[in-house]
């Protein structure tokens, strides 16, 4: 989908490759700046699989020449992003009003934390952090128990990669209809707020409380996870009245009167402690296999390895095993167009082809 939009990325940890990895999947021509002589971030692997289908070229930003080759490389993009603190680009003199400068039409894709101005611009931090602040990790936990969100999706991937995907797309449309670039500033801060207003419909009606636990979505018995049997657990999300009466009547609870009451807040506690003696009563894949298929709203909790084995990945093909790595493939899916995960390259492996095309008349 986006064949012939190239893409340069400078080197940075989370959300920023991720982004990058998101164009590349979407056909983009992804070339990534990697730190020439450094060795790998610790805990990252040699070939990070957010690296592929780019192409890797080894740059070392303080040398004048390779400076040099990185700003012609920025030359020829259609979009640049960056994940520094604000003010790391300038100082290294790849700033955006030097870059826009060079190349009118470029889009600056800039991925922080807290953003490129305010009181904590210059402030280290991490995706709890950002989301704590912002109010989108308020209602991540049971009652009673500290707020918790599984690493990195709400806020790096969620708040951060996806709304500098979204800016970069929409400055690339922009540009194509007016010529000229802009400076994208995606901050986790603000897209894991703007999240939020999903749930903070809610609100207009009265059912998103500031005590956790009160809301439509994070206290009823209904909508919660349940230990079984063998340690494993099941989700259950009925919501409407007519899946939640399915619900029922596969654990033969229909005339029950209690539960008949869905949304009678007061009972919720005990009708929450009744639901899990049930479901601790057998292992997680008897449920499972007891609800599987209807509209009940209930699914057993997968790791990632499980979820391979599952009948929705033979058809889908979500989760695959691509050089010796288990990665989720490409989304969306597009009628028109089918993607096969690419190989990550070496680092610097394109160093030699991608300084070859910079040469070329085309290229000057």
């Amino acid at each position: 989908m986006l064949n012939g939009i190239r893409i340069v990325e400078i080197e940075g940890l989370g959300p920023g490759p991720f982004a990058a990895m998101q164009l590349a999947d979407l056909g983009a021509d992804v070339i990534t700046i990697h730190r020439k002589g450094q060795a790998v971030t610790p805990g990252m692997p040699d070939r990070s699989l957010l690296d592929r289908g780019k192409r890797s070229i080894a740059l070392d930003l303080k040398d004048p020449e390779d400076l040099a080759t990185a700003r012609r490389l920025i030359d020829t993009a259609d979009a640049l992003i960056e994940g520094f603190r604000p003010g790391v680009m300038e100082k290294l003199g790849l700033g955006p009003d030097l870059c826009l400068t060079r190349n009118p039409k470029l889009i600056y894709g800039r991925m922080t934390g807290w953003g490129q101005d305010g009181p904590l611009a210059d402030t280290a931090g991490h995706d709890l952090n950002y989301i704590a602040l912002s109010g989108a990790l308020w209602y991540a936990s049971l009652p009673d128990q500290p707020p918790q969100t599984p690493a990195t999706l709400v806020g790096d991937i969620g708040g951060g990669a996806m709304y500098l995907v979204a800016g970069i797309l929409a400055g690339l449309i922009n540009a194509q209809r007016t010529g000229k670039g802009t400076v994208v500033d995606a901050a986790i801060y603000d897209g894991s707020a703007h999240m939020m207003n999903l749930l903070m419909t809610m609100r207009q009606t009265g059912n998103l409380s500031e005590t956790r636990g009160q809301s439509l979505l994070d206290g009823p018995h209904w909508s919660r996870t349940y230990t079984c049997a063998d340690g494993g657990f099941v989700s259950v999300q009925c919501l409407e009245p007519k899946f939640y009466v399915r619900f029922l009547e596969i654990l033969g609870l229909s005339r029950d009167p209690a539960f008949q009451q869905q949304y009678t807040r007061k009972l919720w506690p005990d009708l929450t402690r009744r639901l899990a003696e049930i479901f601790s009563s057998r292992p997680r894949d008897h449920w499972a296999k007891l609800f599987d298929g209807s509209d009940a709203c209930v699914a057993p909790v997968l790791s990632p390895d499980e979820a391979t084995a599952h009948p929705m990945n033979a058809a889908r093909q979500s989760w695959r095993q691509t050089d010796g790595t288990l990665q989720a493939t490409a989304a969306p899916r597009f009628s028109t167009h089918q993607w096969q995960p690419k190989p990550s390259p070496a680092r610097g492996q394109h160093t030699t082809e991608i300084l070859n095309e910079l040469q070329a008349p085309e290229s000057t």
